[in-house]
């Protein structure tokens, strides 16, 4: 489309606001949410020359408003940068199809919610992927914005496309669409990417966008795959990944950021309160980043490391200001394992004593069993509602849990139901993955056989009837970064079949089929992941012809179409020879070239392997925060270090004024 001409900077509210009653949910797009900002678009002032000097950021999370605006790495990065005087950052969200047809009709461009300004007017439009499924997402704002699809095709005019987020730990398979990626945290990241290029903009722009990219490129922190070629073996596995001999300077690995001292970075000071409901409704605080537990499938787990807390002080401080901020009445305490913080017990209880009598809530994600007691549960329920407990065992049998690396007994998990509903409690979920490597029909019939051991145990210690437990299961991705990125992933046919067995086996028995819930995916949408996340550059091919075939919001049921991308991946991976069952559900060799190999998350990928030979032995390993180095490779690789309590402090309450 050919968006709308207008001044650089320039609102399109003007033009936006007779289409938002022609739309669902027109408060999505009129910004103005508490603690928003709206920067002057020359904020940064001239140059004696009279260059512009702002470094303007446009940061999108590939998907509706209700699922973008609460995620906390935008949010973060949002306020990081405009506390710069010489940078601004506005926001914007994937377009819901009848938006977009306005859109398309009338000529208007992707703009951002916070100024309603044009996205190509922007210096960088920062992507951040949580998940491969927002890839066509980024398709249409891109050709709303009127920016060129392929980053080959993009002048000095169009921004730098970049992308963030744990997808970004393998972007081959948008690297035709993005200039560049950064892996690993962004806060340190885009000061840096800021600084460059109002130095770029200060000496008047010289060697226009490829100057830019290659001085970013030569930094070693920011990929731009423009700058390596890829060579393939005949069978279509790579051969190599190499800088191009035409980007001199460009490093063989770009390197993973990690931001240490968190208490240094106490963000989002002001959390952004949603105008319209949202998929998280609470101020959150991020109470560490990093896990060492070594569950062999989990990605997150693996990039983020190593463990790094917030100080229980820091941590009061940011619940404090976030408080009076928003004014939400729920406090999530987030990170990969919230329970494995070294003083959680005096956190939890710090902030129940500060907050006792008020209406403000505590909250965790789903806890490790083995990390849960009910002192715990009882300070994070003492001022709100006693809603259910999650827990994730991931894998029913105690075989698969030891593949997995997921030292929970069958025991642990049934002595920790047990104090829950003694406790009070009336429910219980349960999370499991379905596809899990070595896996047997057995290993997942074992997850029916265990909830009805939950169900009889919460009985027994409650003397009451009403006992409920509900069981989620979510398909098996393998990931980059991780052991068992070697692994094949299981069919689709496969995971529902399997699936089919356990639902059976779980209604069959009369006396708990009724009080145990059973949620799941099915197999399709997995593999469609699968092949995003373990694919290579050829895969942009699929995604362009999705997207051309009307895929969009591939994140949502209603909307995804598994028809769709196997007719489109057919037709345009035949030129290649290979195809989806070649990425998905084919295992890969020891010396096999990965897509991502070049990118650096600090993990050493003998060690990987050793981890994945360990899987098969169904060998578990320990956790290095409280066991001696086990050579991964983060810590030296990366110059960075492990940061644990206790700081030994205690969280006083709030002094009344």
């Amino acid at each position: 489309m050919t968006p709308r001409t207008s001044a650089p900077g320039e609102s399109l509210f003007h033009d936006l606001e007779p289409l938002l009653e022609r739309v669902s949910k027109p408060i999505q797009y009129v910004g103005g949410e508490l603690n928003s900002q709206t920067k002057d678009w020359n904020c940064g002032g001239t140059g004696p020359d009279g260059q512009e000097l702002t470094v303007r950021w446009a940061l999108m999370y590939p998907d509706a408003y209700e699922v973008g605006l609460p995620n906390q790495g935008v949010m973060i990065l949002y306020e990081v940068l405009n506390e710069q005087p010489n940078a601004l950052a506005e926001r914007t969200y994937a377009m819901w199809p009848d938006m977009e047809a306005q859109m398309r009709e009338h000529g208007l461009p992707q703009f951002t919610v916070d100024g309603h300004r044009a996205v190509r007017d922007f210096d960088v439009f920062g992507l951040s992927f949580s998940t491969e499924l927002g890839y066509t997402n980024m398709l249409t704002a891109l050709d709303l914005a009127g920016i060129p699809l392929h980053a080959a095709d993009r002048g000095d005019d169009d921004p730098i496309v970049l992308a963030g987020g744990h997808a970004a730990f393998n972007p081959e398979p948008i690297s035709d669409f993005i200039d560049c990626a950064v892996v690993g945290d962004g806060e340190e990241a885009v000061l840096a990417i800021t600084t460059h290029i109002a130095a770029w903009k200060a000496e008047g722009r010289p060697g226009g966008r490829r100057e830019l990219l290659l001085r970013l490129a030569r930094t070693g922190g920011v990929y731009v795959p423009a700058f390596y070629d890829v060579d393939y073996l005949p069978d279509g596995r790579i051969k190599r990944v190499a800088p191009s001999p035409q980007a001199p300077g460009v490093p063989w690995r770009v390197s993973k950021h990690t931001v240490m001292e968190l208490d240094e970075w106490p963000y989002p000071k002001q959390p952004l309160v949603p105008l319209a409901e949202t998929v998280h409704e609470r101020m959150s605080v991020e109470i560490f980043r990093g896990c060492t537990r070594g569950c062999r499938f989990c990605q997150a787990g693996m990039i983020t490391r190593p463990v790094r807390e917030r100080s229980i002080t820091g941590i009061g401080e940011m619940v404090q200001k976030g408080l009076a901020a928003t004014g939400f009445e729920e406090v999530g305490l987030l990170s990969l394992s919230s329970a494995d913080h070294t003083e959680i017990a005096d956190l939890t209880k710090g902030l129940a004593d500060r907050y006792e009598g008020t209406q403000t809530g505590l909250s965790l994600p789903s806890t490790r069993v083995d990390a849960f007691n009910i002192d715990l549960a009882n300070e994070l329920t003492r001022n709100g509602r006693r809603s259910g407990l999650t827990f994730a065992p991931e894998g029913g049998s105690e075989r698969i849990r030891k593949v997995i690396n997921k030292m929970v007994t069958e025991d642990d998990l049934i002595n920790t139901v047990a104090a829950a509903y003694g406790a009070g409690w009336r429910q219980v979920k349960l999370y499991f993955m379905c596809g899990l490597p070595t896996e047997t029909d057995e290993d997942v019939l074992q997850i029916a056989e265990l909830a009805k051991r939950v169900i009889e145990t919460g009985r027994q210690v409650s003397g009451r009837k009403d006992i409920r437990c509900t069981v989620s299961i979510g398909g098996f991705v393998p990931k980059p970064h991780t052991p068992f990125q070697w692994c094949a992933q299981l069919g689709a046919e496969e995971t529902d079949a399997r699936l089919q067995k356990l639902r059976d086996a779980i209604r069959s028995d009369k006396r708990y089929g009724s009080s145990i819930g059973m949620r799941y995916h099915d197999g399709q949408p997995g593999i469609v992941e699968g092949l995003l996340s373990r694919g290579d550059r050829r895969i942009g091919r699929v995604i362009e012809a999705v997207w051309r075939d009307g895929g969009r919001f591939d994140g949502w049921s209603e909307h995804f179409s598994y028809e769709r991308w196997m007719r489109c991946a057919e037709e345009a991976l035949e030129p290649y020879g290979v195809d989806v069952a070649w990425y998905t559900t084919r295992e890969r060799g020891e010396t096999e070239v990965l897509a991502w190999d070049h990118l650096d998350s600090g993990l050493d990928k003998e060690w990987l392997w050793d981890d994945w030979q360990d899987a098969l032995d169904e060998t578990e390993v320990d956790d290095c925060r409280w066991t001696p180095c086990f050579d991964c490779g983060v810590c030296p690789q990366m110059g960075t270090e492990i940061q644990i309590g206790p700081t030994g402090k205690k969280l006083l309450p709030l002094s009344v004024v």
